[in-house]
């Protein structure tokens, strides 16, 4: 194996190259990159929540669920992803909920109005 040198190695000994690159380390990093979570990704069940109170509001469980999409639209400006995942999970919670009880309840009324219990 021919050890590598610069051009005109026949002339010069076989040793570094005096134009080769010295690796300098860095023992000190001085520049800080603060990284803020993408809290685009948590959904707030917003329109869902407008909805339940509005249409839907069963023993309160759609404006229980509007206060809690409201805190997560708050955490999120704030930067507290945990707080906004943990009050979307609840959110999305109130709003099942409050949407099953409600169509159920609805549900009971076409069949009552169906078949009135003065049949019986």
């Amino acid at each position: 194996m021919e050890s590598k040198g610069c051009k005109g190695d026949s002339l010069r000994p076989a040793g570094p190259c005096k134009h080769s690159v010295e690796k300098k380390t860095m023992t000190n990093p001085t520049t800080v990159i603060e990284i803020y979570p993408d809290t685009s990704e948590v959904n707030d069940y917003y329109l869902w929540s407008i909805f339940n109170f509005v249409y839907l509001n069963f023993c309160c469980l759609g404006f229980i669920a509007l206060a809690y999409s409201l805190k997560v639209r708050d955490k999120k400006l704030l930067n507290d992803l945990n707080g906004a995942v943990e009050d979307a999970k609840t959110a999305r919670l109130f709003n099942i909920t409050s949407s099953a009880l409600a169509t159920f309840c609805i549900i009971l009324i076409f069949i009552f109005l169906r078949y009135p219990l003065t049949d019986y």
